[in-house]
């Protein structure tokens, strides 16, 4: 059986991983990830940040933003991969915002069948193509953009 390298290549983590060598370089410079340089200014990569990577992907799966993942990656060691218990930890942190979110997919999932039914879709009093409406009480267009009236804005 053949050992495997303590540092991969970024052909070799974009092969095992499954992501491209773009957002491997993006997830570098956005800190994620890291590597090392060689002598001839070529990435190797530590084996464990296959787990990294793994860990990004399953959290970006959920719903979670780039921002969310960072600051929970600045938690743990950069020099060894995640664990299940590192996951569990930060998973359980994410569950009010998931159920949130969950909670708001099933109030959007039953106002679309009632929204099907009615098929209005209108600009000005859909509930859900235009829900979170507030300069609707002006009026219609870019109220923000006519000149001040009184009363108004």
């Amino acid at each position: 059986m053949t050992k495997l390298a303590d540092h991969l290549t970024i052909g070799q983590v974009s092969d095992r991983s499954g992501v491209p060598h773009t957002a491997l370089r993006f997830y570098e410079d956005k800190g994620l990830i890291g590597s090392e340089r060689t002598a001839g200014n070529q990435r190797r990569y530590a084996r464990s940040v296959l787990r990294r990577i793994a860990f990004i992907r399953a959290a970006q799966r959920v719903g979670l933003t780039l921002e969310d993942i960072s600051a929970a990656l600045s938690t743990l060691p950069t020099d060894h991969a995640p664990t299940k218990a590192d996951w569990a930890r930060l998973s359980k942190g994410w569950q009010d915002e998931l159920d949130a979110r969950i909670d708001a997919l099933q109030r959007l999932r039953d106002r679309l069948t009632g929204c099907i039914g009615c098929g209005c879709l209108s600009l000005r009093s859909c509930g859900l193509y235009n829900s979170d409406d507030q300069m609707s009480r002006f009026g219609s267009g870019a109220v923000k953009l006519r000149p001040a009236v009184e009363g108004g804005i």
